[in-house]
């Protein structure tokens, strides 16, 4: 990130998204029609990208889309080995900014990605967005929306367990305790999968770090700030203190993102904090239910609370695409407005460029409010200088909820991965 975050925004998302299902398929139609007509793609957009792709080939008759899809962990493995070895499909999941083996910088920079620049879109996308989707100055992701990371209710089993979504970090513990009490903890969570563990981290993060500071990037680029010695280690701390007070269900090692979908979606949890891009697949497993993004606080003020949100995972072209034409053409149709509104809806998101028409859907008002108020920040990794950061949270998260490792140990392992790039 990600969404994706995270994240956090994000990523966001998404990064990390940021950021996507956990357990991927495969859609294969070989179709016949040759090069020409035929256009491999690879995504994590499970979901989604299912609609957008059929909307994609009734547009363009006789053209069929080769596609799989995959979580995020297992996609970044792969996208890089495929690059390299020339097997790449022509066209993939890119990530913004610089947080993650998917992600613009890292693809962009070996030259795997073709230059978008040229494409009638890359000039109207904002400028917050156009600066994660571009390395040197040229364009390279086409970024359909904009995510953010919070709490997504269950509305029917906050309405059984007669509960309210918190507004301060007090609330919030209680809310925690109250919903143990009632048989079904507060949230899901699925930290099997290792990009999972950053969600609750960034949304943390976006308060206790950037409510104070909305320049700490900036002083860590300039070597004035660390993790080990920022609200980065209160944000952790919180996390830990969720934990604790049995804001999860047991085992989150034990779970994977899958799982955790089906244990929101089906109220056996209150919620899940993830990224809104969830709310699709809660939909997909429990298509009567309905559900909610909310921030997660991190203080007693609500008004000082910020959400991590920013330009979720988009789509690149194959430098050595074997069918550019369709290649653009399909990243065309995805930054159209009806490509555009079609993957957002799905997904539960908010376009990347503005004047699609696009209605907002009711589960992410306080989404586009907070976006509005512009009380929101990035996705953590999109700013860092390199993937090992983030690489080293997600794996140092997963070892501190183990006991293998502490957040001491894990922030001076972040700043030294940060400093290395720096």
């Amino acid at each position: 990130m990600k969404t994706r975050v995270l994240p956090a925004l994000a990523a966001a998302v998404t990064s990390m998204a940021v950021l996507a299902a956990c357990s991927g398929g495969t859609k294969a139609d070989s179709g016949g029609g040759g090069g020409s007509k035929t256009l491999t793609l690879a995504s994590v957009d499970q979901g989604s990208i299912e609609d957008v792709v059929k909307a994609f080939e009734k547009a363009n008759p006789g053209v069929k889309v080769r596609y799989t899809t995959s979580g995020a962990d297992q996609y970044q493995q792969q996208i890089r080995t495929q690059l390299s070895s020339g097997t790449a499909p022509d066209v993939m999941s890119v990530w913004p900014g610089d947080g993650n083996p998917g992600a613009t910088h890292v693809l962009a920079e070996p030259g795997y990605l073709r230059d978008l620049s040229d494409q009638p879109w890359a000039d109207k996308m904002p400028d917050a967005i156009k600066s994660v989707a571009q390395y040197e100055g040229k364009t390279y992701n086409a970024v359909f929306g904009q995510n953010g990371i919070g709490a997504v209710y269950n509305q029917q089993a906050m309405a059984k367990a007669g509960l309210t979504p918190p507004d301060t970090w007090t609330k919030l513990l209680d809310f925690c305790r109250a919903a143990k009490a009632k048989g079904t903890p507060a949230f899901a969570l699925g930290n099997q999968d290792n990009w999972v563990t950053q969600l609750v981290q960034y949304a943390l993060v976006a308060t206790t770090v950037y409510g104070e500071d909305r320049d700490f990037d900036q002083k860590m680029q300039a070597g004035q700030a660390t993790f080990a010695r920022s609200p980065w280690t209160t944000a952790l701390d919180k996390y830990l203190t969720m934990e604790k007070t049995g804001c999860f269900q047991k085992n989150p090692l034990g779970t994977n993102y899958e799982a955790s979908q089906g244990l929101a979606a089906t109220g056996r949890t209150l919620g899940i904090v993830q990224g809104n891009w969830v709310i699709a697949l809660l939909k997909q497993k429990n298509p009567k239910g309905t559900f909610t993004f909310k921030a997660l606080p991190a203080t007693d003020d609500p008004s000082a609370t910020i959400v991590p949100a920013a330009a979720g995972a988009g789509y690149g072209v194959n430098a050595k695409a074997k069918n550019e034409d369709l290649a653009l053409k399909f990243v065309n149709f995805v930054m159209s407005s009806e490509g555009m509104n079609l993957f957002v809806k799905k997904q539960g998101g908010l376009p990347s460029l503005p004047d699609t028409g696009y209605t907002v859907d009711p589960s992410l008002a306080e989404l586009s409010t907070f976006i509005r108020a512009d009380r929101t920040v990035p996705f953590m990794d999109q700013l860092w200088p390199n993937a090992k950061v983030q690489q080293t949270m997600l794996s140092g998260l997963q070892e501190i909820f183990s006991g293998q490792s502490t957040p001491e140990e894990l922030l001076d392992a972040m700043d030294a991965d940060y400093k290395a790039d720096s």
